[in-house]
């Protein structure tokens, strides 16, 4: 009896404590990925369903095309699944048009007509590989699908008109349900996955910011080389957000902007920290100006609720610009030089924080303009700028289409009549896998998953499809096999392997208008398909494979040729130079870790480069007003610094010394001389100091350093 009062007061803490633990439960991180891709294999089965049930109804010939057509579309959000639907329309519809004006017109002639294929397909490959953007899977698509119709049509051209005609119908409709289940059922916007990317990577460009006032390299290098990566990503992210249902707000030109000061501010930081250390700003127990300005930047960006004070950002970047003023008035040594010049960055640094904070609060609100910071001036915001390399795109490109010729050589010498699905699939693989430096590990992740699903697909097609009487019983017995593979396709580690099983079961079980099981059209198939896989894993690994040496050896050499070319005054917008160092530090950052030990040093190789380009360029603008000695030995130095960072070598150390003792007698130069410019000049060429590695002069001239 006195048990159930004294149990009573217990249970809502009882129940408060469940709620908590299976809320504990449900936001780690490891169940969250579970349900997510739980969540997306159930709204993709249901896609494919829907898909396959209009197919039906409307008796197209190959329904299964829809379901494939699903899983190929469909991404774990709203707007992805929506951007890519429609680059994938945009692409089979061009490929089609182009595979009914390429075959009827070579109908007499096979061999020319696959040699145009090839070519058309190597042409999309290199088109998407240029782009590099998400909206390069419509290129990718384009190629796909002239493959897909045009060989198997090589020997049969009468009907490719109808066959296209019949395949964007189905693809249509696998488009269309794939977009409407992903978009309107308990969707997952886009915008909450990107504004949390976008504010972890602006508490990491705090930190980063707060180490290099610190003047810690060891613990800052791995940081920047992440931040570009990041930045990386969130322009990934940013592509699909204008077909995202609830982003509305995010404004294209806002997301520049805060690309823009991310991407300054990673080498700035990087300026800042070299001079910290140089100067021991942070060993010093002297209260003087410099030291207490540095202590109370790190303090304001320590604390994040002070980023939105405009006061208190504009009376630090006025204090730093005073300090800077006083050390480049009274500059007598090359310490008080450099000490000026760390006032300059200060201040730039302040401002770019402080921006990003205000960016990044327009977006959340809504506000319509981001034109009104104005603590930092720059150059109209220019957003992220792609790395393209039109060469190592034909080299690809050319690859692919050599090993597609090879499989029709075969094809048409062997007379074999699977020899045009085969093909086909050859040049799919081509396509799907050629943006890869190393395709054949993922293809190799395909050939597992397409073991798997001719094994499944036997299991359905011959013991229980034959069982099914009616549509919904036909969806029961799919459920298991799309729900698990669907699962493992929104897992990137075995996405490849997944879509082995996704894009295998529909064709091999025989998933048409009627059952019709055939064991020797379902073997031949499927012997086509290995053979096809396989051979585009051997011709990959001759023809498109670039060892990850050679990857990153190019990118580095096309980064000091663009050095050169700054120097001579080519390319001369600060933000767009920048922002293609950073994306070439983005493509080095998994090669680097690929290769491991061999190359520890090339991102920072990389962003030693960026800065030196970047300095390069600004001396360059300022050379016009320049007149004299001075301006001829401005001239010099920059020819010096094009024909050191040549392309076809590296930067010996006599080179690297005659260039310092350039610099050394410019410095002495303008610093004697009476032109408006000349601390703008020194700052640039004690910048440039520090980029070369140059860091011990100031501290050796100046006695007075250590006291």
């Amino acid at each position: 009896m006195n048990e159930m009062p004294s149990g009573r007061p217990d249970s809502p803490q009882t129940c408060r404590a469940a709620r908590q633990a299976l809320t504990t439960f449900l936001g780690q991180p490891g169940t969250k990925e579970d349900a997510d891709a739980i969540l997306f294999s159930v709204k993709s089965f249901a896609a494919a369903m829907l898909a396959y049930y209009i197919s039906l109804q409307l008796a197209l010939p190959k329904p299964f095309w829809a379901i494939v057509t699903v899983y190929v579309v469909s991404q774990t959000s709203a707007g992805a699944s929506l951007s890519r639907g429609v680059y994938r329309f945009v692409g089979t519809l061009v490929g089609a048009v182009a595979t009914v004006a390429i075959v009827p017109n070579f109908v007499n002639d096979p061999i020319v007509c696959s040699v145009i294929l090839a070519g058309w397909i190597g042409r999309c490959l290199f088109l998407s590989l240029l782009d590099r953007t998400p909206r390069a899977y419509a290129f990718v698509l384009a190629g796909y699908t002239t493959s897909l119709i045009g060989f198997p049509s090589v020997l049969d051209p009468g009907a490719v008109f109808d066959t296209a005609s019949l395949r964007v119908q189905e693809i249509s409709i696998g488009i269309l349900c794939a977009v409407l289940i992903h978009r309107y059922v308990l969707p997952k916007s886009m915008k909450g996955q990107f504004a949390g990317k976008l504010s972890a990577t602006l508490q990491d460009a705090r930190r980063i910011a707060r180490l290099a006032l610190a003047g810690t390299p060891e613990d800052n290098r791995n940081d920047r080389h992440q931040l570009a990566a990041d930045l990386l990503m969130l322009r990934g992210l940013a592509t699909h957000l204008p077909y995202d249902p609830g982003s509305a707000t995010l404004r294209r030109e806002t997301l520049q902007l805060i690309h823009d000061r991310l991407a300054r501010l990673l080498p700035l930081s990087t300026e800042i920290e070299d001079r910290v250390r140089t100067l021991g700003l942070g060993h010093r127990d002297q209260a003087d100006e410099l030291t207490a300005l540095v202590t109370d930047v790190a303090a304001w960006i320590a604390a994040p609720e002070a980023g939105q004070d405009e006061t208190a950002a504009a009376r630090l970047i006025g204090r730093a610009r005073s300090v800077q003023a006083g050390l480049t008035k009274h500059a007598t040594t090359p310490v008080d030089r450099v000490g000026a010049n760390l006032a300059g960055h200060l201040a730039e640094m302040i401002g770019l924080i402080h921006d990003c904070d205000r960016l990044d609060r327009s977006m959340i609100t809504g506000a319509r303009s981001p034109k009104a910071v104005s603590l930092y001036e720059s150059e109209p915001a220019k957003g992220y700028v792609y790395h393209r390399d039109p060469w190592m795109a034909a080299r690809a490109a050319l690859g692919s289409i050599v090993a597609i010729l090879s499989g029709c050589a075969f094809w048409m010498w062997s007379a074999w009549p699977e020899g045009g699905t085969a093909v086909s699939i050859l040049g799919v693989c081509c396509t799907l896998f050629g943006n890869f430096d190393a395709p054949v590990p993922f293809v190799v992740k395909y050939i597992v998953g397409s073991i798997w699903g001719v094994l499944i697909s036997l299991v359905y097609s011959f013991a229980i499809l034959p069982q099914v009487t009616n549509f919904a019983v036909l969806v029961a017995v799919l459920a298991p096999a799309f729900l698990i593979a669907g699962s493992l396709q929104a897992r990137v580690p075995t996405t490849f392997m997944a879509m082995g099983i996704t894009l295998t079961i529909p064709i091999l079980a025989g998933l048409g208008t009627t059952y019709t099981a055939d064991f020797a059209a379902f073997l031949n198939t499927a012997i086509a398909l290995f053979i096809a896989v396989g051979f585009a894993a051997v011709s990959m690994s001759i023809f498109q494979t670039v060892p990850l040496e050679v990857a990153i050896d190019r990118l580095l050499r096309l980064s000091r040729r663009d050095v050169g070319r700054r120097a001579l005054g080519g390319a001369p917008n600060e933000a767009r130079w920048t922002s293609l160092m950073i994306d070439r530090t983005a493509l080095l950052l998994p090669r680097q870790r690929a290769v491991g030990k061999t190359h520890t040093d090339v991102l920072d190789d990389t962003l030693r480069l960026l800065r030196i380009g970047h300095i390069a360029g600004q001396l360059r603008k300022i050379v016009p007003q320049v007149k004299g000695g001075a301006g001829a030995a401005l001239r010099g130095l920059l020819s010096t610094i094009a024909a050191c960072f040549s392309v076809r070598r590296s930067t010996s150390p006599a080179e690297l010394a005659d260039l310092d003792r350039r610099i050394e007698a410019l410095m002495a130069m303008v610093a004697a001389s009476s032109h408006n410019s000349r601390w703008r000049i020194l700052d640039l060429l004690i910048d440039l100091r520090f980029a070369l590695g140059f860091t011990a002069t100031a501290h050796e001239e100046d006695p007075a350093h250590d006291r």
